[in-house]
C-alpha cells in the first residue's frame, strides 16, 4: 500500500517534470503534449518507485524493460530519462531540432535508456511480448512494463500481440493502457468502439484492471497486482485525461500535438502549479 509520504513524493515529483515537458514543448516549437501528460503519472509512478534500473548502466543485462509503444509520447519520457540521469538534461534544449539525438520518437540508438525505437503504431506491444518470452526462454528475472494509447488499439497488430501474450501466459509484461478517450482524429469510440475494452483482453486470456490512471494509490495498487499474478499476463487500462495538468489542454483533441507561445507557455505553468 503506498503511504502517505511516497504519494507525496510521487505527486510533488509529476508536477516538477510536468512543468518540464511544457519548458521543452515551447522551446522546439510543438510536441505532442496532450498523451504526454495522459500517460505521465503512470511513468512517474514505474521510474520512481518500480522499475529496477540503473542510469550509470543503461545497458545492464539485468534491468526492467520499459516500452512506451505510444512513442508520440516520446517528449515526457524524454523528460523523466533526463532528470533520473541518462543524460545531461541542457541537451533537451534542442529537443526535436536538427543535430539532436532527440526526434519526436526516440530512437534506442540515440537516446540512452529507451529500450525499443517505436513511433509506427500497434508495433511496441509485440516487441514487449517478445521481450517477455525472451526473458523467460533465457531465465532471467527482468520484468518489462508496456504503454500503449488506446486509439492505438484500433490497430490489429496489438490483438495479435494480446493473443499471444495470452497464449504464451507472458505474467512477466504489465501492459497499460492510456485510456484518455482520444487520438489524432478525434473521440476514438466515434472512430471505432473499442468497448467493452477489458472483455475484449479478458477474452484473449488477460487479467484486466480498471483504474483511475491519475491516481498513484490505485497505480501502485494495480502494479503490484500485476506482478504477484502468475497465472495470466495482466493488463491495466488507465482512465486518463488527456492534457491532464493544464486547465485550458484537457479533454481536448486539438491538444493532441500543439506548440506554445509565452502566453499559453505562463498560463500552462500556473494551471499546473496550481496558481
Amino acid at each position: 500500500m503506498l503511504k502517505p509520504a511516497e504519494k507525496k513524493k510521487l505527486a510533488d515529483k509529476a508536477r516538477e517534470l510536468r512543468e518540464k515537458i511544457i519548458e521543452v514543448t515551447y522551446t522546439c516549437g510543438g510536441a505532442h503534449v496532450g498523451g504526454a501528460f495522459s500517460q505521465h503519472d503512470i511513468l512517474v509512478a514505474l521510474y520512481y518507485k518500480y522499475l529496477k534500473i540503473d542510469p550509470k548502466r543503461p545497458q545492464w543485462p539485468e534491468r526492467d524493460r520499459f516500452v512506451l509503444s505510444k512513442g508520440h509520447g516520446g517528449i515526457g519520457h524524454a523528460v523523466i530519462l533526463g532528470d533520473k540521469g541518462y543524460f545531461d538534461e541542457a541537451l533537451l534544449d534542442d529537443f526535436n531540432k536538427t543535430g539532436s539525438p532527440f526526434g519526436m520518437h526516440l530512437d534506442r540508438l540515440k537516446v540512452p535508456g529507451v529500450d525499443t525505437s517505436t513511433g509506427s503504431l500497434g508495433h511496441g506491444f509485440p516487441m514487449a511480448v517478445g521481450i517477455a518470452l525472451g526473458a523467460r526462454l533465457q531465465g532471467k528475472k527482468f520484468r518489462t512494463y508496456c504503454m500503449v494509447g488506446d486509439g492505438e488499439c484500433h490497430e490489429g497488430s496489438v490483438w495479435e500481440a494480446a493473443m499471444a501474450g495470452g497464449h504464451y501466459k507472458v505474467t512477466n509484461l504489465t501492459l497499460f493502457v492510456d485510456r484518455n478517450g482520444f487520438c489524432l482524429d478525434g473521440d476514438t469510440e466515434e472512430i471505432m468502439t473499442l468497448e467493452p475494452l477489458d472483455a475484449k483482453f479478458e477474452a484473449f486470456g488477460w487479467r484486466a484492471l480498471t483504474i483511475d490512471g491519475h491516481d498513484f494509490a490505485q497505480i501502485d495498487e494495480a502494479i503490484l497486482t500485476s506482478q504477484a499474478e502468475k497465472e495470466r499476463p495482466v493488463v491495466i487500462i488507465a482512465n486518463t485525461i488527456k492534457g491532464k495538468g493544464v486547465d485550458f489542454m484537457e479533454g481536448q483533441t486539438a491538444w493532441h500535438y500543439g506548440g506554445l507561445d509565452d502566453q499559453m507557455k505562463e498560463k500552462a505553468l500556473k494551471s499546473i502549479r496550481g496558481k
